[in-house]
């Protein structure tokens, strides 16, 4: 008997391997790195002549360059990139000098580098086990500048994956931005915009804050829009700072469901620090984005992938000694199919990453993000946030 076992054994093994089908993978990843800063005290200059997609139209410079760029007045209006034009002008930062040797933080060299290196070996991991390799896509946001990004990518635990960059300065006063890297080998850079979020404070002027990044390509071979989102905060109370959220929902709804019009076969994923949970009303009414596969319809084409896990108990953050989920994933439902395994990218899996060495081992925080901040001392952690990633993957037939 035991021979025949064995010689079925082989039989059913060659019929799988004469079909020739592999599986093949790629991971889209996101991570709120907590203030990603350099050591210079910086300013953001704005050369209107350039056009809004070149690196150089809004850009972060130190603070002691300033006198040697070229400016044509002393801006006082509304800060956009489309009241900018033609315009050469600079905006101050608020805390410019917060992440210097000389603050209180006492940020280094040394420190920046060990920052660095912290957060290069997370996104090295997000996905690894089901990929054997970095991710495809990263979103990321709480970064200073580009030059940070590029920093990042030289790091050895992704300088082999040759990334490139999406990153456009934003008007938010701190001069927080939001970034994403890609593998030049994997996805195909062929559009990328940030879509302004207007809101207003309680007196009924500007607050400004960080865009939607909308990053347009082709990721091996099929469509895809990507959308960085880093929405406004619950500073001053969950309700009071709603309206806020609300109008960050509303952009990228809009442009989502543009994006889905233009071409229904184009895959839409949105990745970001909502500052809400999934079933917030940000989330769940304005963006319209439901919680099941089963719900998916035309009229409700978005999935929140954290939606189940929110429900368990997952959680990325404690904000004010509380869990939450702020940090999701939400796919377009082309992304979702029955099939376990399709021709094109569908959905396989979806994580909140953090393995022991990026929690808290004891205390009161016990089991929280190891956040790289305690006051204003570096504590040689990672992120006051969970990373999280999704998986897709396809049928791939070896030739």
């Amino acid at each position: 008997m035991k021979k025949i076992f064995i010689t079925i054994t082989l039989f059913s093994m060659a019929i799988v391997f004469s079909q020739k089908v592999q599986v093949q993978r790629a991971a889209i990843a996101f991570y709120n790195v907590e203030n990603l800063w350099d050591t210079v005290p910086s300013a953001d200059y704005i050369d209107g002549t350039k056009d809004f997609k070149n690196p150089a139209f809004h850009r972060s410079v130190p603070i002691d360059s300033l006198q040697y760029l070229e400016t044509t007045e002393v801006y006082k209006g509304e800060w956009s990139n489309e009241l900018l034009a033609g315009k050469k002008v600079v905006r101050n930062q608020i805390l410019a000098d917060d992440f210097t040797a000389n603050s209180g933080k006492n940020w280094n060299t040394e420190k920046y580098n060990q920052k660095m290196a912290n957060v290069s070996k997370v996104l090295s991991e997000l996905g690894r086990q089901y990929t054997n390799d970095n991710p495809a896509v990263i979103g990321l946001v709480e970064v200073e500048n580009r030059q940070v990004i590029e920093d990042l990518i030289k790091q050895p635990a992704l300088a082999k994956s040759n990334y490139g960059i999406v990153h456009h300065n934003s008007y938010d006063a701190r001069g927080v931005d939001v970034g994403l890297i890609y593998q030049k080998g994997r996805f195909v850079v062929t559009d990328h915009y940030e879509k302004e979020i207007k809101t207003f404070n309680d007196d009924g002027y500007r607050s400004y804050t960080r865009g939607v990044l909308v990053v347009k390509g082709l990721l091996d071979g099929e469509k895809y829009a990507f959308f960085v989102n880093h929405w406004p905060s619950r500073s001053g109370g969950e309700a009071r700072s709603y309206p806020r959220r609300a109008a960050a929902a509303t952009v990228l709804k809009t442009e989502m469901d543009r994006l889905r019009a233009e071409d229904p076969s184009i895959k839409l994923v949105a990745m970001g620090d909502f500052n809400d949970d999934p079933v917030s009303p940000s989330i769940r009414k304005v963006l319209g984005a439901v919680g099941e596969p089963a719900q998916l319809s035309d009229q409700s084409p978005y999935y929140n992938l954290m939606n189940k896990m929110y429900k368990s108990g997952v959680a990325t953050l404690g904000y004010r000694d509380a869990p939450n989920l702020f940090d999701q994933m939400i796919a377009s439902k082309n992304l979702h199919s029955t099939e376990k395994l399709s021709k094109g990218y569908s959905l396989f899996k979806t994580e909140v990453y953090a393995p022991s060495y990026l929690k808290n081992s004891e205390g009161q925080w016990k089991g929280y993000p190891l956040r790289s901040w305690d006051g204003d001392r570096f504590t040689n952690g990672y992120s006051d946030h969970f990373p999280v990633f999704t998986v897709v993957q396809r049928e791939h037939k070896s030739k």
